[in-house]
């Protein structure tokens, strides 16, 4: 009990120092950190890493056994640890600092999340267009689902996650006949391709028409379920299929398509954008 108190005496002094240099300390340490992390995850570095742990261990090993002659080797290996790895890592800080220049700090465009929103959505948008355009002209079914604000992580789970930047070549290649992931739809997450082969649930009301296949009762199954736009090309026709919330509107061309998918995919991530465009000039007028 003595413990628990006296650990709970020095929480409340420390608390009572804390001050809020102190919290902008750790916030700045903890940024720098999960920077430097990720940065290794996504590279080769990774493996380097795990190889200067590896000695570590090694060398902490040898100190606790007494292996001198080790222990000395690992440790003449250290002093020129800094020097090597500034040139092991070249490539990696080299490509962090182009980052952190292409960033824009002080522009204030790439720090605005709903414009980076905006930006991806857009490209997605550009890339369904024109690759359910091409599919359509060569009969080649496909399913295609936006996720909005409903999460589809069961759906996804059923499918093969591919987290790919959207283009029609990558669209038209999963949607290819003989490809593995072509039967299954694809989920459109975050303005990415992130996950293709997906099972969607099928429609259960007994009013839709007995023209439409498998794929089109999978689409308004999937839009009674969630808020999700979804694409549909007929495979048999080539008809391009817009549905949501239950309602199937068919006979789409590529300009009605590109109309029809900015009005739903980009009106909600422009709105912020476009207050904050409005909002600024008015602040400019008022200043001056």
């Amino acid at each position: 009990m003595d413990f628990v108190i006296g650990l709970w005496n020095i929480f409340l002094q420390l608390i009572h120092n804390f001050r809020f240099a102190d919290a902008l300390d750790i916030t700045l340490v903890t940024f720098i950190i999960y920077n430097a992390v990720k940065l290794v995850r996504e590279t080769r570095a990774g493996q380097l890493v795990r190889g200067i742990l590896v000695l570590m261990a090694v060398w902490l090993l040898s100190y606790w056994l007494n292996l001198y002659l080790m222990q000395s080797i690992i440790s003449y290996l250290f002093q020129f640890a800094f020097i090597a790895l500034l040139i092991v890592f070249q490539p990696e800080i080299r490509r962090a600092l182009e980052q952190l220049g292409r960033s824009g700090i002080g522009t204030g465009k790439k720090w605005n999340l709903a414009e980076m929103r905006l930006q991806k959505n857009r490209r997605a948008v550009n890339a369904v267009v024109d690759a359910a355009a091409q599919m359509s002209r060569q009969k080649t079914g496909a399913l295609i689902v936006f996720e909005m604000k409903t999460k589809l992580g069961d759906i996804i789970d059923t499918g093969t996650v591919v987290e790919a930047v959207p283009s029609v070549q990558i669209i038209c290649n999963i949607f290819f006949n003989k490809a593995p992931l072509h039967d299954g739809a694809m989920i459109i997450r975050d303005g990415m391709v992130h996950a293709a082969g997906c099972i969607l649930p099928l429609t259960k009301s007994d009013k839709v028409s007995v023209e439409l296949g498998t794929r089109h009762r999978a689409a308004i199954g999937m839009s009674e379920n969630s808020d999700a736009v979804i694409v549909v090309v007929s495979e048999e026709t080539g008809q391009i299929s817009v549905v949501r919330n239950g309602t199937i509107t068919r006979n789409y061309t590529r300009e009605t398509l590109n109309s029809e998918l900015e009005s739903l995919m980009l009106s909600e991530a422009a709105e912020p954008v476009e207050k904050r465009q409005n909002w600024i000039p008015s602040f400019r007028r008022t200043k001056k």
